[in-house]
């Protein structure tokens, strides 16, 4: 009996001393899974760098969109003042035009019997004027009666308004008076360019009747662009004038671009609960046309913050990850994989969130990708 006791102690002693080194395994693959040893020539080969926080001023942004637009100055909508054919236009979408270049040529008889009017006032106003002198005078001598003096009055002053009117009528459809009083009679009108820019709409061929509320063409001068971003109610009381902006335009270019907050509207869309804000581009740019969408970032305030290098955060399985230095020696280095929470991201450095991690950690902060993966 005394010998099967010391068999079954045997056995229990060999079976905890089996535990104990599946423990020290266990422990030594943990370790292993967040641990990461790069040697002296890998470090050196791959040109891996390793550096500490750095307190960096990090703004905080409210995000919106909207598009490039120009100032009302700089969009012209050409219409005719009065209906006529096409006879004569040469313009294609894109064409540039200087203001007070011929655009298009109408041709209407209409035009004809308004010079005629005009000239026919014309002759008319100095008899008129000479008979209304004429009995002035007479009225003023008591020869004539007063009747007769405010007939000639009435006449001269009718004629000379209907004169006034015709010849404003004829200047707006850039017809001389002068021309017209010479006898001089066209039934052709032009329309000049009001503003420089290009041709963005052509709604007009040669032939075509045009009439006064149909829009021609279009012209927009992108000498000064800005932009027009609309931002969500909840969001309106952190925009001030003078604000920065970077924004971009996703369907062309994936380079940011810089501006400034100009206006802040002061009446919120009822359907949408959104407001206008008008930006100011920071630098001109040529190749910025109106219409096109852009993302746009407000800086509203700022905070000073530990961050580390952008590409010394990695995410992996929807985590945030850096690579902590924990030991150096002279066959390598060892990272621990430590998470983090990730904060903004601008200029290139990112925001670290961790109550684990102090300022004296050294960080890999180039190559953490090919070390972790994404």
């Amino acid at each position: 009996m005394k010998n099967i006791f010391q068999f079954v102690a045997i056995i229990l002693l060999l079976m905890g001393c089996g535990n104990k080194n599946n423990e020290d395994s266990s422990s030594a693959e943990t370790r292993g899974k967040t641990d990461i040893i790069v040697t002296q020539d890998q470090f050196n080969t791959n040109d891996l760098t390793i550096s500490a926080m750095e307190r960096r001023t990090f703004p905080k942004m409210v995000e919106t969109s909207g598009m490039i637009d120009v100032p009302p100055e700089n969009r012209a909508s050409v219409t005719a003042f009065m209906g006529g054919f096409v006879k004569q236009t040469s313009l294609l979408i894109g064409d540039q035009v200087k203001k007070g270049q011929l655009l298009v040529i109408l041709e209407n008889q209409e035009f004809v019997q308004m010079q005629q009017d005009y000239l026919e006032v014309y002759n008319q106003l100095d008899f008129l004027k000479t008979e209304f002198e004429r009995n002035q005078t007479l009225f003023d001598e008591k020869i004539a009666s007063q009747k007769n003096f405010l007939q000639a009055k009435s006449n001269y002053e009718t004629a000379k308004a209907r004169y006034q009117g015709l010849r404003e009528q004829l200047q707006m459809l850039n017809i001389s008076p002068s021309k017209v009083e010479q006898g001089n009679i066209s039934s052709q009108a032009a329309i000049y360019a009001p503003i420089s820019g290009s041709i963005t709409k052509m709604n007009i061929a040669k032939g075509s009747y045009v009439s006064p509320a149909t829009e021609i063409l279009e012209i927009v001068n992108n000498d000064h662009v800005h932009l027009e971003l609309t931002v969500f109610e909840k969001d309106i009381l952190k925009v001030k004038k003078g604000q920065k902006i970077e924004f971009r335009i996703p369907e062309a270019s994936e380079d940011a671009f810089k501006a400034e907050v100009h206006l802040v509207g002061t009446s919120i869309d009822d359907a949408k609960r959104t407001i206008k804000v008008h930006g100011h581009l920071e630098h001109e740019q040529g190749n910025f046309l109106p219409g096109m969408f852009v993302d746009a970032l407000i800086m509203t305030d700022t905070t000073k913050t530990w961050s580390l290098p952008e590409e010394a955060v990695i995410e992996s399985e929807g985590n945030f990850y850096v690579l902590k230095l924990v030991e150096k020696q002279d066959g390598g280095y060892t990272f621990e994989r430590v998470a983090i929470k990730q904060g903004s991201t601008y200029g290139g450095y990112t925001e670290v969130i961790s109550t684990s991690l102090t300022e004296t950690d050294q960080f890999l902060t180039k190559g953490v990708f090919d070390l972790i993966g994404g």
